[in-house]
């Protein structure tokens, strides 16, 4: 018999082939192959929100194709992506294909392994109709939202904006957190803190004033510092209390997306993007040497914590054979997920525990490499003993004032031999192994200072901290947050200060608008309690089109009150000057936005029309005829680099120009591909060099 396989991408389509065998024919649809059409709204708000799809353009040819391979067969599988998005792209292929809906060919693969194929193979099932609703009812309401809103705020304030049921909450808790920032008043605070030993022993530790007649002590000026120095002038600083104590340090769970998106960000400064790419290749499978492609991880877009028993054998198995029995707990830890989760498959995870990083590493990306051993090092660490430290805690007694020390050892270091997670605020942790002391001992003062601090305003979102606001609020999805950072990104709502996200004006002027007229689209407590909502459908608890009727009533309802109670008004944006002076009038230009993106113009309209291109210039020389080199735009979008003369000069490259010259010829250096500077006088000069790599400095 003759079994056609639909699966999403030609990477994961060919490592399945491999697997299945010559009976099988395993075909990717490339992603979706029907959607609702981007040129209208597509969806019947008076039908009781029928959704008009269609067949993607430019992939009529490949359904006619994939039509006839399906009529030919005995039998299709559906094997796309086993979430909602893949249990949807399914059901359209059904749909396409005029599959029977009951029949039992949906078919899911955790992991593209020997093992994963076999079992997916072996336990077909109908679609879940709930599943691909839940799918629906997000897509529709995005469309809606989108679709209607997007036009309003392009009216008021500028051409071409979007806004989104979950894009614009997420704008709006940085528009927030920078207010916060901005209204935030420093509070002038010191500390007093000292040096000490215990003679005989010559270790030097650190104590920190902490309180004055049991009570807490506040020092709010160097008046009230410079009076309690002088109170203890002379003091004699004698231990009146020694606390020895042990804690219980746990591993962190396995990965999620989010989690994963967020230590990538941490430990690697990888962008979440460049997460999931990396992710998404060693999920569909790696050639790796004598094990053949295989899948290294699990499917990578989960928010489950559960792993299944066979890996946490082969995981403990590692773990003992390598550190020994005494670094697997007694229990087995099992974590929880939250309760609103697709838990269809499991925590990220390496499909082979005992596939080490190092064994493979020869075999994979700089990046791959990278983020397999992020979450193998955290799986295995997640299965791992607790580290164990003895703890010890000083009180120092000098004149009614108390000063605390504070300091551990590591007893036993449990899953710290291998990993511990990071985050953007992490600071080296300062304790220290304390010197043996024991009540009554008089210490010996080696200094004494008092610091000024000022209280610091919270930080900016970071695409890592932003995630994980968005999931603690229970705002979006792990799969969409990728998608949400480059949509407000590529709007110009924020941008980027090395890490962190800051809004710009038009992204303020944006969510002060949906704030005023249209609150439920950026409520964080209206957007989660949706979310949770559509989560139901998946359970077949609540009806997908009444709950779009339920929320798109109330979005119309408030839409069509903004309309009105702003009709003729517009939100002027504060334009950009430049230096670029207007040759008609004199005035300095300023940038515009138009229908083909941004543009001079001169701000004495109407009495002065004068527009022109944008140009950035470089400062970079042409190597043809010596003009500037000046960056352009292609209509996606994608910057080139060409040279101001032109027509008269067609000099033209991808390559970014440097502001460094070449030392052998004097002419402007570009990059390439690979972190290389090179002279693009390749016939005369050829000179080349690697960028220099930047030192890393603390965020």
């Amino acid at each position: 018999m003759s079994k056609l396989v639909i699966v999403e991408s030609p990477a994961k389509a060919k490592n399945i082939k491999g697997y299945l065998g010559k009976d099988y024919d395993v075909i990717a649809s490339m992603g979706h192959v029907r959607d609702l059409p981007a040129a209208r709204l597509s969806v019947d708000v008076s039908n009781n929100f029928e959704p008009k799809y269609a067949v993607i353009k430019g992939k009529e040819n490949f359904v006619k194709e994939l039509k006839k391979k399906a009529d030919s067969a005995d039998y299709v599988y559906l094997a796309t992506d086993p979430d909602r998005e893949g249990e949807a792209i399914s059901w359209h292929l059904a749909t396409l294909l005029e599959l029977d809906m009951n029949d039992k060919n949906r078919v899911t693969f955790n992991e593209i392994t020997k093992n994963g194929v076999k079992s997916g193979m072996s336990q077909p099932r109908a679609i879940d109709i709930d599943f691909v609703n839940a799918q629906q009812a997000r897509r529709i309401l995005d469309r809606l939202i989108g679709y209607k809103l997007s036009p309003f705020i392009s009216q008021k304030i500028r051409r071409g904006l979007s806004a989104g049921r979950v894009q614009s909450v997420a704008l709006r808790l940085i528009v927030d957190r920078e207010e916060e920032i901005r209204a935030f008043n420093p509070e002038e605070y010191w500390s007093i803190d000292a040096k000490f030993t215990n003679p005989p022993e010559r270790k030097v530790f650190s104590a920190s004033l902490y309180s004055k007649d049991g009570e807490k002590l506040k020092i709010g000026n160097q008046e009230q510092s410079d009076k309690i120095l002088a109170d203890l002038e002379n003091a004699e600083y004698t231990v009146t209390t020694v606390k020895k104590g042990t804690r219980k340090k746990n591993p962190t769970p396995p990965f999620i997306t989010s989690t994963l998106q967020q230590e990538a960000s941490h430990r690697l400064s990888f962008q979440a993007r460049k997460t999931m790419k990396a992710a998404q290749e060693l999920y569909e499978g790696v050639d790796v040497g004598e094990f053949g492609t295989v899948g290294l991880i699990t499917y990578m877009r989960t928010d489950s914590l559960r792993i299944s028993e066979e890996a946490r054998a082969a995981g403990n198995k590692y773990i003992a054979d390598t550190y020994g029995e005494k670094y697997l707990p007694k229990k087995p830890r099992y974590y929880k997920s939250k309760n609103n989760i697709q838990d269809g498959h499991e925590a990220i995870r390496p499909t082979m525990p005992n596939m080490t990083p190092d064994s493979v590493k020869k075999y994979l990306t700089v990046d791959q490499y990278k983020i397999y051993k992020l979450i193998w090092e955290r799986f295995i660490a997640s299965l791992m003993e607790s580290c164990l430290q003895e703890t010890m805690k000083i009180e120092i007694t000098a004149n009614d004032y108390v000063f605390i020390a504070n300091g551990y050892t590591v007893k036993f270091d449990g899953f710290t031999a291998l990993y511990e997670e990071k985050s953007d605020d992490d600071k080296t942790d300062s304790a220290s192994p304390l010197p043996p002391v024991a009540q009554g001992d008089v210490l010996k003062l080696k200094s004494i200072i008092g610091n000024q601090h000022f209280t610091q305003p919270p930080a900016r979102y970071t695409e890592a901290s932003l995630t994980k606001a968005l999931e603690e609020n229970g705002v979006g999805r792990p799969s969409t947050y990728v998608t949400i950072t480059s949509t407000i990104l590529s709007r110009e709502y924020v941008k980027r200060e090395g890490k962190q996200f800051m809004p710009t004006e038009l992204g303020e002027a944006v969510t002060n608008l949906l704030k005023e007229k249209i609150p439920n689209i950026v409520n964080v407590k209206y957007t989660s309690k949706m979310e949770t909502d559509l989560d139901k459908i998946d359970s077949g608890e609540r009806n997908y089109k009444e709950m779009i009727r339920l929320y798109y009533d109330d979005f119309e309802e408030l839409l069509e009150k903004a309309k009105s109670d702003m009709q003729g008004i517009k939100i002027r944006l504060k334009e950009e000057e430049t230096d670029v002076v207007c040759e008609k009038c004199g005035r300095n230009m300023v940038i515009k936005v138009g229908r083909f993106g941004k543009f001079l113009a001169c701000p004495g309209y109407p009495e002065c029309k004068n527009t022109k291109p944008l140009v950035y210039k470089t400062k970079a020389k042409c190597p043809e005829c010596g003009g500037d080199v000046i960056e352009k735009k292609t209509k996606k979008g994608t910057s080139f680099f060409g040279c101001s003369n032109y027509p008269a000069c067609s000099f033209m490259t991808w390559d970014a120009p440097s502001d460094e010259v070449c030392p052998k010829c004097g002419k402007s250096l570009f990059k390439r591909r690979g972190n290389i500077l090179f002279c693009p006088d390749t016939e005369n000069c050829g000179f080349t060099k690697p960028v220099p790599r930047k030192k890393k400095t603390d965020d």
